[in-house]
């Protein structure tokens, strides 16, 4: 017992440590800038509504500065029911030169888990230097990638962040990715190569901009994708989570559901305490939640004392769990799928099973079971290999493919 005990305070203090330092004050005069004109100005997605110069830095000293040229942005994108929404986000410019073939490439990154506050945005933590995907973002620009950077719906920007929103979360990626090749200042190619990459939330949402970009952004030369940990199945990872210390990160996902889909009437479901948890999170970085609703049974929250899980199953809720599914449709392009078989956060299973779909369907899927345990070892094992496998796809070498045989 006392082993045990002591493990799983070293996983706590090694998340902690990973995500702590996103939690900090917004840059002088950002609030201004993540403020949207209403009504939005005419556009297409992808349209620039404003864009300034930015810091990215390395280090929470700030002394460490990104090797890049910087641009914050706002740019239009659609939200899960259609509608026109105001997205922020970072856009590099490496100082590395391209060597490879042809133009320039552009990384599409899809960040993980960040919270929901709006303090809690990717720009605004890249400015502090307190992102804790700073290293591997550094590895990119170090290859001559240009990348962007959402901070998704409603992160920094009014209202609640749709955070695990299979379609919101893929518009802001694709989005993200027109507006970098739009935007002058970035001096990015407008019709180059482009690659989509992020782990745990940002796989994601990764996974599923490679499943919809056919149909949603058809124009881009999308040539792969990486998809890390991805909540595939959000009904199986809320099981694994409610009772854990990331029991939070499923209260993120109720406070989502409840912004996206008010016909839900989530708040009936919830009592006096889960009601003040739900409105907490709203306000909290992944690192408060961990924090303050670790270990919390979702059963204590609702008013007939079952779990949240026991709803997702039944209408009205189970349609809308369905409509967060990545696996139903095969991307068109190759797709680097890793997890870790002992992930403590996103189950390993339901991220094999959306990769075996996608193979079932003829995808071209290369998945990787990594051995090194926890989300977050997951994460860092992941590292090396999704830089090998962008660098063969942006090269042009023929991508691996493992299906039948995972």
């Amino acid at each position: 017992m006392r082993l045990a005990r002591r493990r799983l305070t070293a996983v706590l203090t090694s998340i902690l440590g990973l995500v702590a330092l996103t939690v900090g004050a917004a840059p002088a005069g950002a609030a201004d800038f993540y403020d949207p004109p209403s009504p939005l100005p005419p556009g297409d997605d992808g349209a620039i509504i404003r864009h300034e110069p930015a810091r990215f830095f390395l280090d929470p000293v700030r002394l460490v500065p990104a090797p890049a040229r910087v641009q914050r942005i706002m740019y239009r994108s659609t939200d899960t029911h259609g509608e026109p929404v105001a997205v922020t986000g970072t856009v590099l410019t490496p100082h590395t030169p391209w060597s490879g073939p042809g133009e320039r490439p552009v990384i599409g990154y899809a960040p993980g888990t960040q919270g929901l506050g709006d303090q809690c945005a990717p720009s605004k933590a890249m400015a502090m230097g307190t992102e804790y995907e700073g290293p591997f973002l550094a590895g990119l620009l170090t290859r001559g990638y240009g990348v962007v950077v959402t901070d998704y719906e409603g992160l920094g920007t009014p209202g609640v962040h749709t955070y695990v929103n299979r379609r919101a979360q893929a518009h802001a990626l694709l989005d993200g990715v027109r507006a970098a090749q739009r935007l002058p200042e970035a001096d990015l190619p407008d019709a180059g190569p482009v690659a989509l990459a992020g782990y745990s939330q940002g796989g994601g949402a990764s996974a599923a901009a490679a499943e919809l970009q056919p149909a949603y952004a058809p124009e881009l030369d999308l040539v792969g994708a990486y998809a890390g940990a991805p909540p595939a199945d959000l009904a199986a990872v809320a099981a694994a989570l409610d009772g854990q210390y990331a029991v939070g990160f499923l209260m993120f996902a109720v406070a989502s559901m409840n912004y996206a889909y008010p016909e839900l009437d989530i708040p009936a479901v919830l009592n006096d305490k889960g009601t003040r948890v739900r409105e907490q999170v709203e306000r909290e970085c992944t690192a408060d939640a961990l924090l303050h609703h670790a270990f919390t049974r979702t059963a204590d929250l609702t008013r007939d004392g079952r779990p949240i899980t026991a709803y997702l199953d039944a209408e009205p809720f189970a349609p809308v769990v369905e409509e967060q599914r990545i696996g139903t449709t095969a991307p068109g392009v190759p797709v680097l799928v890793t997890h870790s078989a002992t992930d403590d956060i996103v189950p390993y299973a339901q991220g094999r099973a959306m990769a075996r779909a996608w193979c079932a369907d003829g995808g071209t899927v290369r998945f990787r079971t990594l051995l090194t345990p926890t989300h977050v070892g997951g994460y860092v094992a992941s590292m090396p290999l999704a830089f090998a496998w962008l660098e063969g796809r942006l090269h042009g070498r023929p991508a691996p493919d493992n299906c039948g045989a995972f």
